[in-house]
């Protein structure tokens, strides 16, 4: 194929291919206690409180669309192997980052806890992709496009968008199902990796989705 065509070929492919609910997986990044533990709430209270009257109820009305369309949920959350956090990534430990195994900041928030046969997987890294199997997990289920949700938008939602699209998603961010500390941050990461993935408000994002069913 020359070059000519190539270009061509390429032009064919959309970056919005609607999403195939069989082959389609939402991710909830750091959705977990310790974003509410008592430190976040002393040093960042707005951020709590929206996440607890805004983003958390948005991310459970998506979960709920998903699974009414079989689409399957899977969660990441910051949580060592071990108990003293030996296993963590040097950017953790430097960073004083430590949630120990089976802590209660390990935990996801209850409002959008996993089910008994939902797919929970640890991190110690800000990139899901790092420090866990998922790209293995995700082939085996058969997903190609992947909805990412969660917390925080301008750390591991945004390596989570960058890493999916970089191994061949096609990957959704619903904005309005995301959240860090302050909305001038999260609006300049949602500019910032806009280019890696569809970024779309949640009512779209249901929309498609009964759309899809």
């Amino acid at each position: 194929m020359s070059p000519g065509s190539r270009q061509s070929a390429d032009t064919q492919l959309r970056r919005d291919v609607p999403i195939e609910p069989a082959a389609t997986a939402l991710l909830l990044v750091d959705v977990q206690n310790l974003e509410i533990s008592d430190p976040i709430r002393r040093e960042q209270p707005a951020f709590v409180a929206d996440l607890e009257t805004r983003v958390v109820p948005n991310i459970a009305r998506l979960v709920d669309a998903a699974r009414g369309a079989g689409i399957e949920v899977v969660y990441t959350v910051i949580e060592s192997l071990t108990r003293d956090g030996r296993d963590r990534s040097l950017d953790h430990k430097l960073s004083g980052i430590l949630v120990p195994k089976g802590a209660w900041e390990a935990g996801v928030i209850a409002a959008v806890a996993p089910g008994p046969d939902d797919i929970v997987l640890p991190k110690t890294s800000s990139g899901v992709f790092n420090s866990t199997n998922i790209d293995y997990v995700l082939r085996n289920l058969g997903v190609r496009h992947l909805i990412v949700v969660g917390l925080l938008t301008d750390q591991c939602v945004d390596m989570a968008v960058r890493d999916a699209a970089d191994r061949g998603y096609y990957t959704v961010c619903v904005a309005d199902c995301c959240s860090t500390y302050g909305e001038e941050r999260h609006a300049a990461a949602l500019r910032a990796f806009g280019g890696y993935c569809r970024t779309v408000s949640l009512d779209a994002m249901l929309a498609e989705i009964a759309g899809a069913r």
